[in-house]
Parts: structure tokens; sequence; C-alpha cells
């Protein structure tokens, strides 16, 4: 067998067997039956391949590229010539969020090429949703009817939809009080009947906006995945595999076996799971892990298809139980894994499609590079420049400031050598979302609170703020009075309680999203129609022209932190 190029090891989940006094010796038992899975999870629509960063045991950090939809063909074929019953399984977030060179043409590429990968199965992501339900089941059945005239069917004049099913037991169409989606899904692998049950995020309402959620609501992860276990025992499953878009956070590295120190919510939706579950498959966080919560197995395989999980289950064929679950975290090497032929003709045509478009020059920039990583206090230097742009775009509607989430900035502004302006592909790459611009009137005492919300269940999730916005936080104060007493200011004056200020913020903001609740309790609403991305556009353009080119390569500190962490510079 062909060792693969992994840097990752195995994980055996041992089987305790209790043996029982006998006079005659037992007869053999028949070999246990393997079933192998390839998972992957927030491939966001990532065509090309991307850094992927480790630290080997020897120390120091290693950056190399990973991913491609060609390489993960010729991965999948290496392991298909392993074993050709392999199972390929996505885990959500597959689309959306995604680089121009799929979210141009309404990531329609993308699911061709996970239909010539022959994808068996996947859980619904919160991406899947970001343009609403019409949309993904059109994606889905295929068809041209889109909210998104301007780019569904204009890869290639049609879209035959997927060869694959999306699951998810616990989004619910309101109005039937069914699954929008089939709940589970079975494939036979020798004999053997392996089951598995979708669930996405509960947390869906508050990760897409408002709008892609009429109609629809969601249920807890783990019970709605209980309901299936006794119609999935009816069947007759042998294997039953939850395949659920919420994930954790470890220390441990990517390719470490039965890591036990897991955090997040997919700990506790672990832990609720019934017992006849023998796999929980996770997504969502972006993190690269083969753990347990308790005795059972949790993985995930990071993000953008730079790593693939590999699972192998072993079954006794006499019982029917899993004995035990082997993982691990392959890289997804182009150096290692040629594409197959269709799959890398087709991102030759993706590529070819898109060069004309994407390299078309924007502006200069300010600065080679504007990150997108926060400082200590959680001010990105991208996030200075996309709320500038926001408030530049509505200023003459009356907006004082602006605030904007750095979720829907997908990415920094770098040019690279012999660049001179950044070009459009980039740009779409850093503000893939194109949402509306809203203005809405909060008094002091609401934006106050905007800002404390910013501190969520022991996670920090900072808002980027444009030039006339500054304020000083320190985290050792109690919740809800983590913004320092007088420091929160707009155009230089003292934010007053009951005075109100005309804000700009995107329409998933807006809306509630990322559980910034007050902004549902803005007044004087107004959605501009204006786009976030083309506010980008035309702030750089016009600072450009101007002779003073915009974005910094370090963030304006236009937030500050006063706690001891800082101080002590820790």
């Amino acid at each position: 067998m062909p060792i693969l190029h992994s840097l990752a090891r195995s994980v055996g989940l041992p089987l305790a067997l209790a043996l029982g006094g006998c006079s005659q010796l037992p007869s053999p038992a028949a070999a246990p039956l393997e079933v192998n899975l390839a998972v992957i999870n927030d491939l966001h629509g990532h065509v090309h391949s991307g850094p992927f960063s480790y630290r080997p045991p020897a120390g120091g950090e290693i950056t190399l590229a990973a991913g491609g939809i060609d390489a993960l063909s010729g991965l999948l074929a290496e392991l298909r010539r392993q074993d050709p019953e392999l199972l390929f399984v996505g885990a959500g977030d597959l689309i959306g969020g995604s680089p121009p060179l799929s979210g141009l043409w309404a990531d329609e590429p993308t699911l061709e090429a996970l239909n010539l990968m022959g994808l068996d199965v996947s859980a619904v992501g919160n991406h899947e949703l970001d343009n609403g339900r019409q949309e993904l089941l059109r994606q889905v059945h295929g068809g041209c009817a889109s909210p998104r005239p301007d780019k569904a069917c204009r890869f290639d004049g049609r879209h035959r939809g997927t060869r694959f099913p999306y699951i998810a037991a616990n989004l619910i169409d309101s109005a039937s009080g069914q699954p929008l989606f089939a709940p589970y899904h079975i494939e036979e692998v020798r004999g053997l009947k392996i089951a598995f049950v979708g669930a996405v995020t509960a947390d869906l309402p508050y990760l897409v906006p408002r709008s892609s959620m009429q109609g629809l609501r969601t249920l807890d992860e783990a019970e709605a995945i209980n309901a299936q276990i006794p119609a999935l025992e009816r069947q007759g499953a042998d294997a039953i595999i939850a395949v659920v878009h919420s994930g954790g956070r470890t220390a441990a590295a990517f390719d470490r076996p039965d890591c036990s120190d897991l955090s997040g919510d997919i700990v506790g939706v672990a832990r609720r799971l019934d017992p006849q579950v023998d796999l929980l498959i996770s997504a969502h966080t972006h993190e690269g892990y083969l753990c347990r919560v308790g005795s059972l197995p949790v993985t995930q395989a990071a993000s953008y298809g730079r790593l693939l999980t590999h699972l192998t289950l072993r079954i006794d064929p006499a019982s029917r139980q899993v004995l035990g679950v082997e993982a691990r975290n392959l890289l997804v090497d182009p150096q290692h894994y040629p594409g197959s032929a269709e799959v890398t003709a087709l991102k030759q045509a993706i590529e070819q499609r898109g060069r004309e478009t994407l390299g078309r020059p924007m502006a200069r920039l300010g600065a080679r590079r504007v990150p997108r990583r926060p400082d200590a206090a959680g001010e990105s230097p991208m996030g200075d420049l996309v709320a500038d742009a926001q408030l530049a775009a509505t200023r003459h509607l009356g907006a004082r400031a602006a605030l904007t989430n750095l979720g829907g900035i997908r990415g920094e502004l770098a040019l690279e050598p012999g660049q001179s302006q950044v070009s459009f592909g980039q740009l779409v790459t850093a503000q893939p979302f194109d949402n509306h611009l809203v203005v809405l009137s909060l008094s002091g005492t609401q934006l106050r609170e905007l800002l404390e919300q910013q501190w969520q269940g022991g996670e920090f999730r900072p808002l980027q703020v444009s030039a006339s916005l500054s304020y000083r936080w320190d985290a050792s104060q109690p919740s809800g009075q983590r913004v320092l007493p007088g420091s929160l200011r707009i155009d230089g004056r003292p934010v007053r309680d009951q005075e109100s200020y005309r804000i700009t913020v995107n329409s998933f903001l807006a809306g509630g999203g990322d559980h910034f609740e007050v902004l549902t309790r803005g007044a004087e609403r107004l959605d501009t129609q204006l786009r976030d991305r083309q506010a980008l556009i035309d702030y750089l353009q016009t600072r450009d022209r101007g002779g003073e080119p915009a974005g910094r390569g370090e963030s304006a500190r236009r937030i500050g932190r006063a706690d001891a962490a800082v101080a002590t510079g820790r």
C-alpha cells in the first residue's frame, strides 16, 4: 500500500474485550470488515491551494501550499486505488464565503468539481444559506432561476445541480414542521449499512442574514440527531455517523491522535449524543484535530481543502458492531497528488474564465500589505479600511460612524512583487458577501451596549470601527462594564447616553448577525442598497485619485486596551 504524504499518525480507539472462561478453544473469529471514509469541511469554494502552517515536533513553524481541487482529486484517486468503495463526505460550508474564482459564478464551479470527485453526501453548513433557501435549493437541484442573475448559470450557461444530497436533521421548514433536507443518508459498503445523520449549527440564525432564515428554524443538534436513531435502527444501520457543522478548538497538533483537550460547542453536542453514534465529524471552526470526547471520536479537517480526514471503521461481521475507528488527517499536497484529468481540466477552464475579469487593476494602496489579523485590542488594519470606506459611502445620508464585523472580511490586501495596484479579484476575495449597507439610529446607551456585546460566551468578537469612533476597554472588568467610562467618542466628542447617533453597518449585522442583537432595535433604518464591496472600491479609487492611497500596514489604534494583559506584555 502506498504511503500517503500526511504528516499524520493513526489513532486507533481501543476495544476492551471481556473474555469468559471456557473449556474449549473458540473458533477463529472472522476478520473485521473495514469501511473507509474521506472527509472535508469548510472548503468555501477554494479552487486554488493556499498556505497551511504547522509546528513540527522539532520546533519552529513550517508553511507550505496545500489544497486546491486538483490536488484534492488526486488524493482521492490514491485513496480509491487502495479502496474502491471509499466514501467521500462533506461537513458543510463547501460553498459560500468563497474566493472570486468560485463566488463570481454562484459557486457552481465548486459544486461541479465535487460532483466530478464523487462526493457521496454533505451536511448543510451556515454559509450554504448565505443567499437564502431558494438559492441553495437551486444550487442543489439545478436551474438558473436565481436571486443572483448576474452570477447564476454564467459560468457555462447552465447549472445541473449536485449529484450528492445535503442532509440536516435540525434545519426545519416552519410551515411543514419537517426538515428542509433529508435528515440522514445511508450508504451500503461491503454489505454494511453506513448511516450519516446531518446537522447545521443551532446558532445558524445569528450566522446568516435574517432574510435567509425566513420560514426556517433550527433545533438542538444532538436532540435532532438522537431523534433519528430509532428510524436508523429499524433500517438496520450497522454504523451511525453524526456529521455536524459545528466545531471546537484544541492546542493539539492537527495530526496528534486521540487528543483530549477539545473545547467549544461541539463538545456539548458530543456529550449529549446517543451512545449508538459511533463517530462525530465536525466542522465550522476551521481547525484540524483528531480528538475524543469520552469514548466518541471527534474529527475536523481544518478548512479550504488543505487537509482531508481519512477514517477507517472496523466492524465485526457477526455482531455488526463498530469495534474501533482509525483516524488520520492527511495533508492535501499539490506536489504529491497530481489532479485527475477531469478536475484539472475544470480548474483550467475556471482560471481562463476568471483571468480577464479578476486581474483588472483597481487602485493603489497606502501600504504593500493591509493585514486582516487584529492587534491585541481587537483592531485590524483591514477592519479600519473597510469601516472607513463604509462611512465615506454613507456620510451624505447622515452617518457619523461605521462598524463592521471581521467575519465579513475574508482576507487581507497584499500587493505581489511587481504589482502596483490591487486587483478586482483581490477585492472580491477580501469582501465576497456583497452585503447592503444599512444606516440606523442608536442612542448613546445602545451604542455602548453594542460594544459590550463583543464579549460573548467567553469569546471576544471585536467590531471594526471607522476613524470617527474611538474607545478603550478593560477585559478585567465585569461583563457589561468593559468599555471604560468616558472613553467612547464620536468625532472626538464623548458619546452621551440619550443622544441619537446615525451608524452604518452591513445588512448581516443590521439583522442581529453574530449575536449583535442591539442592532435589531436601531431606529430610522435605511437600507441604502449600496454594496459593501463597491463602497470599498469607490473609497480606494477616490483616495488614489486624490494622491493619498488608503490602507495601512498597522492598525490606527482607534481601540485601546487597558487591562493587565497588555500592560505586562503578555
